[in-house]
């Protein structure tokens, strides 16, 4: 009986970007990719966690600083931040705002669109100071 080779399970989109995020979150100021590649487990090749901060340094998600020959990372903003980056990218990709939008919270639950409509009434009041 030949035993199959089990591959890793292959992460969804943002996955490693989020974990990338969270890792660098948790530091305690400026972090280095051997840093974030120690902190996620060593799981992740050096070479991919440089991809992944350079991708996120390029979505504006982190910044970075020289330090010696190589770099350290900081969050620019935590994962809501960076979900919203990308919500407000898809809606400036499309050419009708008002049509996205509307799909948008007509496919929202009851608590959701209740969240938004508060924070709504928030944003609109604080505009009035």
């Amino acid at each position: 009986m030949t035993e199959q080779r089990q591959r890793p399970r292959r992460r969804g989109q943002g996955e490693l970007e989020a974990l990338v995020l969270s890792a660098l979150g948790e530091a305690d100021g400026p972090a280095t990719a051997g840093w974030v590649q120690e902190r996620l487990g060593g799981d992740l090749a050096y070479t991919t966690v440089i991809t992944i901060l350079t991708r996120l340094l390029a979505k504006g998600a982190v910044t970075r600083e020289r330090a010696g020959r190589s770099f350290a990372w900081t969050p620019a903003s935590d994962q809501a931040g960076l979900a919203a980056h990308r919500m407000r990218k898809v809606l400036d990709s499309e050419g009708d705002r008002e049509a996205v939008l509307t799909s948008f919270v007509t496919g929202l639950g009851p608590d959701d669109e209740r969240l938004l409509r508060e924070l709504l009434g928030q944003s609109r009041n604080e505009g009035e100071d």
